[in-house]
């Protein structure tokens, strides 16, 4: 099977091509296609993941299908060793040039693997798109990292990450005990519930007088939403499917069904009929495409930004520390947590995940994200429900009792039960709108929709502010040596999440009251994933003489001193040369030209231009006559354990 090692932020990523799924994007998102022969994924990355005939080897295959004329793109997938998971590359990279490195050489690079550049952000990373005389994006990212020009080149993966929802045990509710918990369910007399063990959601909005705000926006990120659902009808704003950039959301169950069940724990409107969300005066602001995806990533969040998102409710993610987030997909979600709501900060929610494991889904430890666990209608730890350093609070959910959600009108229920129990595993019909839901997926809209009614009661509060009066306001559940000193617990958080007292905090909190600060200090999270530490600017050039062209030397070289011995020959321009960096210090260009002619004994060319406004000094291996000579030198510099220089005509520079 053909493999590929590429970079990644996590570790070189070992990718091995798939036999038989490839990648298509089409002009027009339902054309149907003869030559494909099962749809798999209908978007992943903006590409829909299919397979073609069976008879025909994949490369050849998808050669035949490039040339449909219903066909933008046509791609290979990979999968990960050990993973089932299909891995796309998005088309999109973001690189960053080695210091010093100019936009004329930059441009000279990217023009010879034919990418249109996106952004030039101010952080030195340039995000850059293939086009169709690109060679693979996965090529291109492996051949650029070799290059001692560049610093770093990322190719945008996407990769189906996981949406946290478990299949009930224990029976269905009619009615919302998670909101307030009597103790019993009127319709299943045989299970006890324990009195409390909920959200306090109806003593909260007891307490605020009302339902919460309508100027409150909720955004929920996940597949498959059922917009017409009586639950959700009439609330949506700023509706966005992702991979395209579209207002307009896919439906059926190609598309998933996921979303509808979260959105409506969280909005669910109080409309007379169906069910009542933790916040139902708020509005929807639905994002239709989970994805690992940097770019569509940053584009999700900006979206949520931009058009004015509180909270955005993420039941998903991930564990897998090959696809764990790296620097961009941190800097979209604290680019919401900080600089969302005019600067107070969107409040952004995650699941913890239902792997029951002692740590907990990457995304939930980014700073700023309040992580959720789950706990039980009896107030105990849901089994399934992640571990941790991270967690923030646990809301109920399954494990115990499950929780009554809306279903969309295509949800094929749970394929393995018996008709009867489809969707009611007690196999209580209650109607086509509904079914039993759980996990921390459900958990973690109930906390956004809590969240919701605490900037109801405050909409001054930062999403910092609201952060932490989830944790101080949270109720201690379970047994008390599951809590240390601090008040901290790995299964529970701070607590079960008590709306009625969050509300209550946030209201002292507008009236002018101090809010009750914690005695203990905040418990640290999990690592997260180093961020790439800014190139620091380099200091001034030294005024000192021009630095001469560095001819062979005809003594021994001497290490680690600041003595060198050179001599000044000026060089025509032609030929060749390999470029091996550029550097803004004088000193420093001469240890690495006194490095480079010890390692490798060939002649080293020194070119000083201006770059950016300061003296640059580019090295470079050469002359050669010839290109081939560069190539067989730059073969023997590469087996030597150098990065490949960048093969440049010396009339160029």
């Amino acid at each position: 099977m053909s493999q590929i090692n590429i970079p990644s932020e996590n570790g070189n990523l070992t990718l091995t091509k798939s036999t038989k799924l490839v990648g298509l994007k089409k002009h027009k998102q339902h054309t149907e296609m003869s030559e494909v022969d099962t749809k798999v994924i209908p978007d992943l990355g903006g590409f829909e993941i299919v397979t073609l005939s069976p008879t025909e080897n994949v490369d050849e295959a998808l050669d035949k299908v490039r040339a449909h004329d219903d066909v933008e793109v046509g791609t290979h997938i990979y999968f990960a060793e050990g993973d089932n998971r299909p891995v796309v590359a998005t088309g999109i990279l973001y690189v960053e040039m080695a210091e010093g490195v100019g936009q004329e050489e930059r441009q000279v690079i990217f023009d010879a693997f034919a990418l249109h550049i996106l952004e030039d952000r101010e952080d030195g990373t340039v995000v850059c798109k293939v086009t169709p005389q690109s060679p693979n994006p996965l090529k291109v990212a492996a051949a650029l990292t070799k290059l001692s020009m560049v610093h770093k080149a990322y190719p945008d993966l996407d990769v189906p990450l996981d949406q946290y929802f478990t299949e009930p045990r224990d029976g269905l509710l009619p009615h919302e005990w998670h909101l307030e918990n009597p103790g019993f369910v009127t319709d299943v007399p045989n299970f006890r519930l324990k009195p409390g063990a909920d959200a306090k959601v109806k003593a909260a909005w007891r307490r605020l007088g009302n339902l919460g705000s309508s100027s409150v926006i909720v955004a929920v990120i996940d597949n498959g939403f059922d917009l017409n659902h009586p639950d959700l009808r009439g609330k949506v704003v700023a509706p966005l499917s992702i991979s395209n950039g579209s207002s307009s959301l896919p439906t059926g169950a190609p598309y998933g069904d996921h979303a509808t069940p979260c959105a409506s724990v969280a909005v669910a409107a109080a409309n007379g009929t169906g069910i009542v969300g933790a916040a139902p005066m708020s509005r929807l602001m639905p994002l239709h495409g989970l994805t690992y995806s940097k770019f569509l990533t940053e584009r999700m969040f900006s979206h949520c930004i931009r058009n004015g998102a509180d909270v955005i409710s993420c039941s998903w993610g991930t564990i897998d520390p090959r696809y764990r987030p790296g620097t961009e997909h941190e800097r979209a979600i604290r680019q919401a947590t900080t600089a969302g709501r005019n600067g107070k900060g969107c409040v952004v929610v995650f699941a913890a995940g239902n792997e029951g494991r002692e740590y907990i889904n990457y995304y939930g430890t980014i700073p700023g994200v309040i992580a959720v666990g789950a706990s039980t209608s009896s107030d105990t730890h849901a089994s399934y429900s992640n571990r941790g350093n991270g967690i923030s609070v646990v809301a109920p959910s399954d494990g115990g009792w499950p929780i009554l959600a809306a279903r969309t009108s295509w949800d094929q229920g749970n394929p393995g039960a018996p008709a009867s129990r489809r969707y009611y595993v007690d196999g209580i019909d209650r109607g086509p709108f509904h079914k039993h839901f759980g996990g921390t997926s459900s958990a973690t809209p109930l906390v956004a929709g809590i969240c919701a009614l605490i900037l109801s009661a405050n909409p001054n509060l930062t999403s910092a502010q609201v952060k932490s009066i989830l944790e101080q306001t949270a109720d201690k559940i379970g047994n008390t040596w599951d809590y240390n000193s601090a008040g901290y617990s790995t299964k529970y958080g701070y607590g079960r999440v008590n709306a009625e007292k969050a509300v209550a905090e946030a209201l002292r909190l507008k009236n002018g009251s101090v809010i009750n600060q914690p005695t203990q200090p905040t418990v640290p999270t999990q690592p997260t994933v180093p961020t790439q530490p800014t190139t620091p600017t380099a200091p001034t050039t030294p005024t000192a003489p021009a630095p001469p062209p560095v001819t062979t030397p005809t003594a021994p070289m001497v290490t680690g001193t600041n003595l060198f011995r050179f001599s000044v020959q000026g060089q025509a321009k032609s030929g060749f040369g390999l470029q091996v960096s550029v550097n803004n210090e004088f000193a420093n260009v001469l240890k690495e030209v006194e490095k480079l002619e010890r390692q490798h004994r060939l002649p080293v060319l020194v070119n000083i231009s201006t770059v950016n406004g300061r003296t640059a000094f580019k090295i470079l291996i050469g002359p050669f006559n010839t290109r081939a000579e560069a190539d067989a030198a730059k073969r023997t510099m590469v087996s030597q354990g150098a990065r490949e220089p960048w093969l440049r005509p010396l009339e160029s520079i």
